[in-house]
């Protein structure tokens, strides 16, 4: 399931409106600093890191990390996990085409198909 625009309203709110979003998911962090929500915001210029609200986890809260827009998410491991920096994160499998959509932008771009749903 696709995050909200009310979810993705809040990240550009934090993010200070400078960029347009391309992509987010909620993730799990699963080593240090230890279990806890985030946001995973990919936006034309970065990749962040937001950290969220304990228990609503649609509600980003502080920027944890950023890192350069070519940084690259995947690949997934087993379990849904991806390594971004010195963190793994978990995320849902219905997650994982955006993990690969992210990746393609960048590293595939003729692999993409067309924004059916330019507007959210």
């Amino acid at each position: 399931m696709a995050v909200g625009s009310a979810v993705r309203d809040r990240c550009r709110t934090l993010l200070g409106h400078q960029e347009e979003i391309r992509y987010v998911f909620p993730a799990l962090s699963v080593g240090p600093p230890g279990l806890a929500n985030f946001l995973i915001v990919v936006t034309d210029g970065a990749v962040s890191v937001l950290a969220t609200r304990m228990l609503r986890s649609d509600r980003p809260v502080s920027v944890y990390a950023t890192y350069p827009r070519a940084t690259r998410l995947g690949p997934i491991l087993p379990g849904g996990l991806i390594e971004l920096g010195t963190m793994t994160f978990e995320f849902d499998e219905e997650y994982a085409a955006v993990v690969g959509a992210a990746d393609a932008e960048v590293f595939a771009p003729e692999t993409l198909p067309l924004d059916p749903l330019p507007h959210l």
